[in-house]
């Protein structure tokens, strides 16, 4: 056909009467002519190409125009004598003629000759379309033709009946009356329906319905608007256009959709069981994203709900209070559990929809759909086999562990956890212990229990008797150890077996002397040194201390312990130490935690004390870092905070001196920060040192960088302290260096003026070591206590500080932060002083806990040295904040000084 016209020469237009019999001659090369009916396909389909004459182009665009006018009915009889159509061109039409007349005149053809072009063009293309009644066995017949212009094809007869019938039915089709509302935009929904025969065979039918964008309720079959007139289903010509376009949107989200789109009239299709179970598991979903929701009959209505059950797997009708949970492993278990309007689905019912061929079934008299996903959980109802520890974790928070949950990715999430009876027992039991009747005091006590010692007496008996462990995080000086020693002799009324104390090795003397001054007759074996051994041990406390236990932790693990106890057990708080790793192998029917900082830095620290009591509660660690420390350490939620206090509360009991009726026989506390200047010396040491370590800091890489941040603050501290300590200075003039010194010097001479005594606290030996030589110049009489103390000379040491009639008694006692801020019994001192400051306010806290403790009468004094303008006036500031946040939120110390950028550094060590 190409070899026979050119699309690229000039075309003419030869309008005729009948519009029909109006030709298309096209030029290039030779003239050839084609009746209208032969011309429009040529000319629609060459629309798209580019190098169209501008005569083929004009004529192009009206032939398109006039197929949209006829496909949307605009049509209507000629009022000539011959019969034949003409196009009907109002309202938005108009505009489009003037359009395409004004963009494509051209040459000697100006505007008004285009129109006129494109109003016959119009007319031929409604005319030469079919336009006559059917009539069997007959078919127009249109070819190329190189007739002379002018000549006519044959047309069909005449059938004035029936064009009066098509004009009736066009005049209510093709628009509505002028003035009329009626709406045009339509959104799309599908409305499911199925009768018996079909939903016993598996299948249902799929309906589209149109809605009026404006008013949602006015909504119609989508088929209506092909069958009905504008008077029947009340939407305007455009709203077919519009259901089309939104059903082939809601086609891309859900291809199964496209069949509709193949019929004449998209009426409906009938899913089949994959079908129905695509739209279940993706279509519904997708559809809901294009905005096109599925309408369900109530008799059809997916009732199905799932919901995780966690409970003792096997025989939920036992006990878990009964043998406690460290006796349980692997007997808990998450299930799903199916229900139908809220009633539990049978076994038997559960069996029939694992085992359903197709979504639709027949449940309790009725016809249920039923989610794909529904299915699987009936198949497969064990979700996973926990701990005991875990299953109760989740009955006391609500929420799933992280292994669970992952185990759920794929599925529906359930709407909450539902507990079952045997741990909904243990959860309540739990819950209650802090509250529980306060219990006897045991007999063979020697001692009488303050009343908040005798609720945590309760307290560890209640959890401990559940096979549980827990926490006790009472202050210093408070009673831990007569508690503790309480608990034991509690136990060995109903149950056997010895105590293991680990310890640090400066409270095995301490530990000895209190069970025996309350617990006299309670046998008593030190597992430490070269001459220890276990042999016989069937009762009573065995004590030993954190390095012997991570020695001979296997042997440790061959007796049958009762209780095992961790005293100072912040030194647990790495999880991946030896020692901790250690402590775990050791068995017991229960464990108990006893310190006075059970967080010193951040959370993990505390998730890894309750992970030795409590295995398993608080998760893994990744776990419990996502799930709690992160959100509460950056104090992004407080509900968060609340909620993880909650789920501790009955493993954790934390009293505070400053807690009402806790020890009102304490007398008052005064801290005092004494602000003092750096000599000339000092100022130029931190300035140089300053300026050298910030250039070096400047230039490293992340990781060496924190090393030189460290190595800057310890220089800086020690320079505060006194130049010879950070010099290595070991001989030479001491006073008059350092106004650290000068203080000190008038702090004593006042508290052995009025026969007190003082703990001097430093986190540096080296500095100790300087005032020691100081003092032993200036004749001060003193002690030091140190990491290499050993044993038997602390417990001497102790002694000596502690009694003033012993002849070899020192009034002042210098000790390491790091070896004596934990563990001993210093109530003579009625000073405190802190040379140097420690990056954690807890371990400062702790080391004043030495004097400020339960047996202390004297107001206590708390001096703590601050060198203005220098690192340490700065982080006393940082410790102000980070104490008010202590019990939530908690930085990491030195570490997150390590993070500061250049210019934050700059500013925290500079001199103001």
């Amino acid at each position: 056909m190409s070899s026979l016209y050119s699309l690229a020469g000039a075309a003419a237009f030869r309008p005729a009467q009948p519009p029909r019999a109006s030709v298309v001659e096209f030029g290039g090369g030779r003239t050839v002519s084609m009746p209208m009916a032969a011309a429009i396909p040529v000319l629609s389909k060459a629309h798209r190409r580019e190098d169209l004459h501008p005569s083929v182009a004009l004529l192009t665009g009206a032939v398109m125009l006039g197929l949209r006018l006829v496909a949307a009915g605009r049509i209507e009889p000629g009022e000539g004598l011959e019969p034949g159509w003409r196009a009907v061109v109002e309202g938005d039409d108009q505009d489009r003629v003037a359009m395409l007349a004004s963009s494509r005149a051209y040459g000697e053809v100006d505007v008004a000759a285009a129109e006129q072009v494109v109003r016959a063009v119009l007319d031929a293309v409604a005319d030469a379309m079919p336009r006559a009644a059917p009539t069997p066995g007959t078919r127009q017949r249109r070819a190329v033709s190189t007739a002379p212009a002018g000549a006519e094809p044959q047309g069909p007869p005449r059938d004035a009946a029936f064009q009066d019938r098509l004009r009736a039915r066009l005049a209510r089709h093709v628009t509505a009356p002028a003035g009329a509302q009626l709406p045009q935009l339509v959104s799309l929904s599908l409305r499911v329906e199925a009768d018996e025969e079909e939903l016993v065979g598996g299948s249902i039918r799929v309906v589209p319905q149109a809605h009026d964008d404006s008013d949602p309720l006015h909504v119609v079959d989508a088929a209506r608007l092909w069958h009905e007139t504008w008077e029947q289903h009340g939407f305007g010509d455009r709203a077919r256009t519009h259901a089309l376009v939104a059903l082939r949107g809601a086609a891309e989200a859900w291809p199964v959709l496209d069949r509709l789109l193949d019929l004449p009239v998209p009426d409906e299709i009938t899913l089949d069981g994959d079908e129905l179970a695509s739209l279940l598991e993706d279509g519904v979903a997708a559809l809901k994203g294009r905005g096109v929701d599925v309408l369900w009959p109530r008799s059809l209505t997916p009732e199905l709900t799932a919901q995780v059950v966690v409970d003792r797997a096997g025989a939920p009708q036992e006990d878990l209070m009964q043998d406690g949970l460290f006796g349980v492993e692997q007997t808990c278990a998450f299930q799903w559990q199916l229900a139908i309007d809220g009633v539990e689905l049978t076994e038997a019912e559960m069996d029939a929809l694992a085992t359903a061929a197709a979504p639709v079934l027949k449940l309790r008299g009725s016809w249920t759909v039923v989610h794909p996903s529904i299915t699987r959980k009936a198949r497969k109802r064990l979700l996973r086999r926990v701990t005991g520890t875990e299953a109760l974790a989740t009955a006391l928070t609500g929420a799933l562990p992280e292994k669970v949950a992952e185990s759920l990715a794929e599925e529906a999430p359930a709407e909450h956890v539902v507990v079952g009876a045997s741990i909904g027992r243990l959860r309540d039991r739990v819950a209650g212990v802090v509250e529980a009747p306060l219990i006897p005091v045991p007999a063979d006590l020697r001692a009488e229990l303050r009343d908040y010692q005798r609720r945590g007496l309760t307290w560890l008996a209640e959890i401990t008797g559940l096979g549980l462990g827990g926490c006790l995080a009472d202050d210093m000086g408070l009673g831990k150890t007569i508690t503790l020693i309480a608990l034991h002799l509690h136990r060995c009324s109903t149950l056997v077996g010895p105590t293991l104390v680990v310890c640090p090795a400066s409270l095995l003397g301490n530990w000895e002397a209190e069970i025996a001054r309350f617990a006299p007759g309670v046998p008593v074996r030190r597992f430490h040194g070269a001459a220890r051994d276990l042999d016989g041990v069937t009762a009573g406390f065995v004590l030993t201390t954190y390095g012997t236990m991570r020695r001979d932790a296997a042997a440790l693990s061959e007796v049958p312990w009762d209780l095992v106890v961790a005293d100072e057990a912040q030194h647990l708080k790495n999880a991946a130490s030896a020692t901790a790793r250690a402590i775990r192998t050791i068995g017991s029917r229960a464990r108990v935690a006893l310190t006075g900082t059970p967080v010193e830095n951040n959370l993990t620290e505390l998730w890894a004390i309750l992970d030795w009591c409590v295995p398993g509660l608080l998760g893994s660690r990744l776990a419990f870092r996502r799930a709690w420390a992160s959100p509460i350490e950056a104090g992004v939620d407080e509900r968060t905070t609340q909620r993880f206090a909650a789920l501790i509360a009955p493993f954790l009991l934390r009293r505070r001196k400053s807690d009402p009726g806790i020890a009102p026989e304490l007398p008052a506390k005064t801290e005092t920060d004494h602000p003092l200047a750096l000599t000339r010396e000092q100022a130029v040491l931190y300035e140089s040192f300053v300026r050298d370590s910030l250039e070096r800091i400047e230039r490293a890489d992340p990781i060496t960088r924190r090393g030189l941040v460290l190595m800057l603050l310890t220089g800086l501290k020690q320079i505060c302290n006194h130049p010879a300590q950070f010099l290595k200075q070991h001989s030479g003039r001491i006073a008059g260096r350092s106004q650290k010194i000068d203080l000190l010097d008038e702090l004593l001479e006042t508290v052995l003026a009025e026969d007190g005594a003082v703990l001097v606290f430093t986190q540096y030996v080296a500095m100790a070591r300087l005032l020691e030589a100081h003092w032993a110049a200036t004749g001060v009489p003193h002690q030091f206590l140190h990491g290499g103390t050993p044993v038997a000379e602390r417990e001497r040491m102790v002694r000596r500080f502690q009694d003033p009639a012993d002849p070899h008694s020192v009034p002042v006692f210098l000790l390491s932060l790091q070896a004596g801020g934990v563990g001993l019994n210093l109530t003579r001192a009625d000073h405190v002083v802190h040379v140097d400051r420690w990056w954690n306010p807890a371990v400062e806290d702790q080391a004043t806990d030495r004097a400020y403790r339960i047996g202390q009468t004297k107001p206590v004094q708390v001096h703590r040295l601050v060198t203005r303008g220098t690192v340490e006036e700065k982080v006393a500031e940082l410790l102000t904040r980070k104490r008010a946040l202590a019990e939530a939120v908690l930085g990491s110390g030195e570490a997150a000084l390590t993070e500061l950028s250049d210019a934050e550094l700059r500013d925290l060590v500079s001199l103001t």
